[in-house]
């Protein structure tokens, strides 16, 4: 049981690895109209807003909670290998081995929930700044109803000023 909590360290160093940021990673510009004081009230009430709808957690929170579950099951799970195929020496080995498999594991696991945790934190922080006015970022093209519309087929070719032969008869 000595090497189960010597590695606990590595077990919380490995989790503590992902760092993500705990405000929007989106760019939004003050509304057109709009005074950078009224900007930043509307940045700090969609902040609050943001964070309510991604659960209330920031992104690292929820990163390290998910990398230290995956570290203390891999290491119950090393240590029960270990103890059935080695006895209790075996335990110890295969606890420590359990921790870093588990904590390797627990760095993906920790990535792709912080991944999902700002995602969701991005969209709700968006909504709320582009409710009130603000400018905010958009995906593909957009145009303008003012525009132009094409012509439907090109024109056609200037006539040569000369008559083509018909065509040979059929056999």
């Amino acid at each position: 049981m000595r090497t189960l909590t010597t590695t606990w360290p590595l077990a919380l160093l490995l989790a503590a690895c992902t760092t993500v940021p705990t405000g929007p990673s989106v760019t939004v510009l003050p509304g057109s109209r709009q005074t950078f004081d009224q900007f930043r009230e509307d940045d700090t009430l969609c902040r609050q807003y943001a964070s309510d709808q991604s659960g209330g957690k920031d992104a690292n929170e929820v990163a390290t909670d998910a990398g230290v579950k995956s570290a203390v099951v891999g290491t119950a799970i090393g240590a029960a290998a270990g103890a059935a195929l080695g006895g209790r020496g075996g335990a110890a080995t295969g606890a420590a081995g359990g921790l870093i498999v588990g904590s390797a594991a627990g760095s993906g696991a920790a990535q792709a929930s912080a991944y999902g945790t700002q995602h969701q934190y991005d969209s709700a922080y968006v909504q709320c700044m582009y409710a009130k006015g603000h400018k905010v970022p958009v995906s593909g093209r957009m145009e303008s109803g003012n525009r132009p519309a094409a012509p439907s087929a090109p024109p056609a070719a200037p006539s040569p000023g000369y008559a083509l032969p018909p065509p040979p008869p059929a056999r």
